[in-house]
C-alpha cells in the first residue's frame, strides 16, 4: 500500500481520496489504475484525473432480462480536482484484450494502481501472451488522430500524446513490452531532444500552446521519421501476429471463475 501511495505522489496525483469515486461504480472492481497524462508522464498542474479499469456484473445481468452496462462511466469534480472514472465488465475487457488495443493493456498494466484484486493480478500475467505485431496499427493510428488534432488547435497535449504514442509503439514493436511513460521512453527510444522541453512547458498548462520550441518544419520531419521507425520497427518484429490460442482459453477461463465467485 505504501509503494503504491508513494507512486501515486510521485506521478502527480492530487491529495484527493479516490475511494468515493470508486465507491460510486456500484459493481466490484476487479482494478482501477490512473492512465491520461499522469500515467504518460506529462501532467500539468490542472489535470483531470483519469480512473480507468473492470468492474464485474452480476450473472443476473448477463443472462436475464435486464441487461446490465458493460462500460459505465462517472465524470465530475472532487474537491478541486475533475475526475474521470471509465469501467468495462471483465467479459468486455478481456475481449478487448484480445484485439489490437495498446490502451486497455496500458490501464491494465499502470503502475498507478488504485485498486487491484486477485484477478487484476491474473490478467497481468496473462497480457504478455495478447501482445502482437498488429498492435503497431493502434499506435500507428492513434499517433495520426492526435496529429491532426494538435494541427487544428497547436496545443502541447496532442503533440505530447502523438510523441508518446509512436514511441510506445517503437518501443513495444522492438522490446515486446508496454511501456506508456514518456520520460522514460525518452531513454529507451532515441526521440526529439526538445521533448523533455515539451514536457516542462506543458507542467504549466493543460491547454498550452506550443510557442518557440520547435519549428513547423521540423517538427513535421520528426514525427515522419518517427512514424518511418514504427514500420520499421513493424517488420522487424519477433511479436506474433495474433494473440495465442493459450491466452484466449486462459481469458475464457478467468472470467467464468471470477464471475462464477462474485
Amino acid at each position: 500500500m505504501e509503494i503504491r501511495a508513494a507512486r501515486l505522489r510521485d506521478a502527480g496525483l492530487p491529495t484527493e481520496d479516490l475511494s468515493p469515486v470508486l465507491a460510486e461504480q456500484g459493481h466490484p472492481l476487479v482494478f482501477a489504475t490512473v492512465s491520461g497524462a499522469h500515467l504518460y508522464g506529462f501532467p500539468s498542474r490542472d489535470s483531470d484525473v483519469d480512473l480507468r479499469g473492470a468492474h464485474l456484473l452480476p450473472l443476473g445481468d448477463l443472462i436475464g432480462l435486464r441487461e446490465g452496462e458493460e462500460t459505465q462511466s462517472l465524470m465530475g469534480p472532487r474537491g478541486d480536482v475533475e475526475m474521470d472514472l471509465v469501467t468495462h465488465d471483465l467479459r468486455k475487457f478481456a475481449r478487448m484484450m484480445l484485439r489490437r488495443n495498446g490502451y486497455v493493456l496500458e490501464q491494465l498494466l499502470s503502475p498507478l494502481v488504485v485498486r487491484t484484486s486477485e484477478t487484476h493480478a491474473e490478467l497481468i500475467a496473462l497480457a504478455p501472451g495478447v501482445l502482437t505485431r498488429n498492435h503497431a496499427h493502434h499506435y500507428r493510428g492513434f499517433a495520426a488522430t492526435q496529429w491532426r488534432l494538435f494541427e487544428k488547435r497547436r496545443e502541447l497535449k496532442p503533440l505530447l500524446y502523438t510523441l508518446r504514442v509512436l514511441l510506445t509503439g517503437i518501443h513495444l514493436m522492438r522490446s515486446g513490452e508496454i511501456q506508456a511513460h514518456l520520460p522514460t521512453l525518452l531513454g529507451l527510444v532515441p526521440a526529439p531532444g526538445y521533448a523533455a522541453e515539451l514536457i516542462e512547458a506543458k507542467a504549466e498548462a493543460e491547454h498550452g500552446e506550443v510557442r518557440g520550441v520547435v519549428d513547423d518544419a521540423r517538427l513535421r520531419a520528426d514525427i515522419e521519421a518517427l512514424h518511418a521507425e514504427l514500420d520499421a520497427a513493424e517488420a522487424a518484429s519477433r511479436l506474433p501476429e495474433s494473440a495465442s490460442s493459450q491466452a484466449h482459453d486462459a481469458l475464457h477461463d478467468l472470467v467464468v471463475r471470477a464471475r462464477a465467485a462474485g
